[in-house]
């Protein structure tokens, strides 16, 4: 005869983990493989576009966004993988990190839903909708031209908003973190890594026309990515 329990107990679990229990786990798991992906995938695919964006491109005063341009070269390719990276971002945040962390209650829903609303998540779904009109690189641009488009205009929004949003969303994070079983070793990290990028951002603002605003946004890129990426890892480590 069949009890009660054997229906709800996986045998197979670990620990008798329930069965949803042992279902929920292994979908944070698979979408922080997917979460970990994107985020290599955004920094590599960034790295290396750079390369054929010719002499006049500068990687140190020129932005990301510049690439992904209508005049840019090869242009759509940055586009599809960072809508792509984009779309895995917020899935990941969703399906994982938000599960994993909900001990750490309604701070650790915000912090979820401002990290998928922030620049690793809606900023480059939305990667199709913001090309600039120009690149600086290209013979007769000027910023004025850049945001010309509603591209341009789109993506100035929705990168400093979504620069915000990641920063405010590390802090919630780093206290749902302090509340849930496990990750209270990871509440600093995450609020040093929100601290550097906002450093990061501020440098942007201050030394742009110094013409270094292409390495802090490249800067900011890279910590966001490399800050989920580690997220990611915990997700898998502690389920």
């Amino acid at each position: 005869m069949t009890s009660r329990s054997a229906q709800v107990i996986d045998p197979a679990a670990d620990g008798g983990l329930p069965r949803d229990g042992v279902r929920r786990r292994t979908g944070a798991r698979r979408w922080a493989r997917v979460g970990m992906a994107a985020q290599i995938a955004f920094v590599a695919s960034m790295l290396i576009a750079a390369s054929w964006q010719g002499p006049r491109y500068s990687v140190l005063s020129d932005a990301v966004s510049d690439m992904t341009a209508v005049t840019a070269p090869r242009g759509m390719f940055l586009v599809v993988v960072f809508t792509l990276c984009g779309a895995a971002t917020i899935v990941f945040v969703l399906r994982s990190v938000w599960p994993t962390l909900r001990p750490g209650g309604w701070r650790a829903a915000l912090g979820s839903v401002l990290l998928a609303l922030s620049v690793p998540g809606l900023g480059d779904l939305l990667s199709a909708k913001e090309r600039l009109a120009c690149r600086m690189a290209d013979p007769g641009c000027t910023a004025a031209q850049q945001i010309s488009n509603a591209g341009g205009r789109l993506d100035g929004n929705v990168t400093t908003v979504g620069v915000f949003l990641l920063v405010i969303a590390g802090f919630f994070l780093a206290a749902a973190m302090r509340r849930t079983p496990g990750w209270q070793a990871w509440a600093w990290p995450s609020r040093w890594t929100a601290l550097l990028i906002l450093a990061f951002s501020v440098a942007l603002v201050l030394f742009q026309h110094a013409g270094f605003g292409g390495l802090f946004e490249r800067l900011v890129a890279i910590t966001g990515a490399a800050g989920l990426a580690s997220l990611a890892c915990g997700v898998l480590r502690r389920g």
